[in-house]
């Protein structure tokens, strides 16, 4: 029986990974082994911090949104308590949008959730 070499298959799986490594330092480019590892640590870390960004972003939006009600004397917290109770549905998102491109319309908002 003949011998079977996987080379074409092997091959093509190490080129996939060695291409994906393009930039990275040392051996971690250009030795199989070291970029395969590099590879797997780099899409942990992507993942990780997907995950950390978004956190970071929401806790952003409320720093801003705290930071604007603190000029009007009154607490995040219960600006957005009272938003709820009045049943008026804003994200936090687009209300740190409407900080930074119209602060007359977050006042506006503000006025009907404290009344």
């Amino acid at each position: 029986m003949t011998r079977i070499k996987s080379n074409i298959a092997s091959r093509a799986r190490h080129k996939r990974v060695l291409s994906k490594t393009k930039g990275y330092k040392h051996g971690r480019k250009n030795v199989y082994r070291h970029a395969k590892q590099g590879l797997l640590k780099a899409k942990s870390h992507a993942y990780r911090s997907k995950k950390v960004k978004k956190r970071q972003t929401r806790s952003l939006w409320i720093i801003r949104i705290n930071a604007l009600c603190r000029e009007h004397q009154i607490k995040y917290s219960q600006f957005i308590s009272n938003l709820n109770e009045k049943g008026l549905k804003y994200s936090r998102k687009k209300l740190s949008d409407l900080i930074q491109k119209d602060p007359k319309k977050f006042k506006e908002i503000l006025d009907k959730a404290m009344s």
